[in-house]
């Protein structure tokens, strides 16, 4: 059949996708009663199992190794303990610092101290200039340096800076800069940690077995604190106020050593891969894997975060498109290939049930012909919410294999028509998206992906991602690219070739 002719077959099959079922499964998935499916909790056991009963009630049979489930052994680790000793102060988890749920084991003095402004490096404000501070900690600010107006020194506008919203940056500035460990100073510390509660709490998760490398120390502290560590005659949130007010940064150094300890609690937890495995004809040793993440980030106190869009779409389009292939076998239309649907757990918590997978294959790599990943395909970024045209960013298709990419153009130019954006595949993109979902996973180990994304949005990763704000009907047609692509993948004649590294 000619690339640009429309086959009646698949067309019929691909019509069985549609934006009621997706409705009807993600009200089910992203709804309270899931309690945001966190990985490893109760609603993530839910949500497998809703998955599980799904598979079975398609007729999809389990797979001899362990029925529908893949186990994906975990450690979890607990926050809340820890001390910093410098000379003869100790200082306390809560009272006087606290961190967030990515710090991770540590034993570490630093011989001394240093207090650099508010940890900013860039074009009009520099706080460290060619100073470096290896092995010490480093001691500054949050947020940015502010007028008497209110207008941040950085964006020259009552806005802020990323450097006040993106603690990553910071973070990183003090890293670059040799710093041991960072200690940043909250002016209303106790107001700033309940708002921090959830990320205080947030357990850390991590594939079990695996080292737990160190990392720099991020510590956020109280003023009385930051007062104590740099000297009796030091107040912080005056020296703050001097910096406002003259423009200009300040460097202090403490020639103290300074002590760090932190030992969390550790216990061993399970959280599953969910597989439908369908079996193919006479290239049957030939495998598709599709796959979505169906964890979310859980609970914040009674808010539900039930990640309608992140990534509930993408669960409900598996088992869409589950459906729709098993119809084409029970009429003796099924997939050459074989395909393996499989919605991942711990995505959210580090890629983790992927990982799993890609370490722990329950189906030879090398016989693995390419991942289709969909995470987040029912909402539009800021960029097209005004645009009626349908749009959907792909990422990865043409960089392992020439071909994908080709293979994906050919069945949405003939069949979807959907504007397809390779923003993404830049090597320079700042979101690093390519490295942010669960087809890294396979890529890494060589095997072609196509990873189908619709942008970030206002709701992203906050309780308002829910089921009301999802476009079905421009879902549907998304879905059904994906549809169309593992279609043709799934039947050629040749595998697809891995010609790029």
């Amino acid at each position: 059949m000619a690339p640009d002719q429309k086959d009646p077959v698949r067309m019929s099959y691909a019509q069985t996708v549609t934006a009621a079922d997706l409705r009807a499964h993600l009200e089910v998935l992203a709804s309270d009663a899931y309690e945001g499916r966190e990985t490893a909790k109760k609603g993530q056991k839910m949500a497998a199992e809703y998955i599980k009963n799904r598979f079975r009630e398609l007729g999809i049979p389990e797979l001899p190794s362990g029925g529908y489930y893949q186990n994906v052994p975990l450690e979890e680790f607990l926050p809340g303990n820890g001390t910093v000793t410098a000379g003869t102060q100790s200082f306390s988890f809560g009272k006087d610092f606290f961190y967030t749920s990515g710090t991770t084991d540590q034993n570490l003095t630093a011989p001394e101290m240093v207090f650099a402004g508010y940890g900013i490096e860039t074009k009009g404000w520099k706080d460290y200039g060619k100073q470096k501070h290896t092995g010490k900690v480093v001691i500054i600010l949050a947020d940015e340096p502010v007028d008497a107006t209110g207008k941040s020194m950085i964006t020259g506008t009552t806005e802020k800076s990323d450097w006040s919203t993106q603690r990553r940056l910071k973070i990183n500035s003090a890293r670059d800069r040799g710093a041991k460990a960072l200690f940043i100073v909250l002016p209303e510390y106790e107001k700033r940690k309940q708002e921090m509660q959830h990320a205080i709490e947030t357990t850390t998760l991590q594939l079990k077995g695996v080292k737990d490398e160190p990392r720099m120390p991020v510590l956020y502290i109280s003023p009385q604190m930051a007062n104590a560590l740099l000297g009796e005659k030091t107040d912080v949130l005056a020296l703050r106020e001097k910096i406002n007010r003259k423009g200009k940064s300040k460097s202090i150094a403490v020639k103290q050593p300074c002590s760090i300890v932190i030992q969390r609690e550790k216990r061993e937890v399970i959280t599953e891969n969910v597989l439908g495995y369908l079996e193919g004809s006479d290239l049957k040793n030939e495998l598709i894997v599709i796959t979505a993440h169906y964890d979310h980030i859980g609970m914040e106190g009674n808010v539900v975060f039930n990640g309608a869009d992140d990534d509930g779409t993408g669960t409900v389009t598996i088992l869409e498109l589950a459906e729709a292939f098993v119809k084409a076998k029970k009429d003796g239309k099924g997939p050459r290939r074989s395909i393996l649907f499989m919605t991942v757990s711990g995505e959210e918590k580090g890629l983790l049930g992927s990982e799993w997978y890609s370490e722990h294959p329950v189906f030879p790599l090398s016989q693995t012909v390419c991942n289709l990943n969909i995470d987040m395909i029912g909402r539009s970024d800021p960029e097209h919410e005004k645009d009626t045209a349908a749009y959907l960013y792909l990422i990865g298709s043409d960089k392992l294999s020439s071909q994908l990419k080709v293979v994906s153009e050919t069945a949405n130019n003939t069949y979807c028509g959907i504007k397809l954006d390779y923003r993404y595949d830049a090597p320079d993109d700042p979101n690093f998206f390519y490295y942010r979902s669960d087809h890294y996973n396979f890529a890494r180990k060589n095997v072609p992906v196509i990873f189908y994304f619709n942008g970030t949005h206002a709701d992203y990763h906050k309780e308002t991602d829910e089921v009301n704000k999802i476009n079905f009907p421009l879902m549907e047609r998304r879905a059904r690219l994906v549809f169309y692509t593992a279609w043709e993948i799934a039947n050629r004649d040749a595998r697809i070739v891995v010609d790029k590294k």
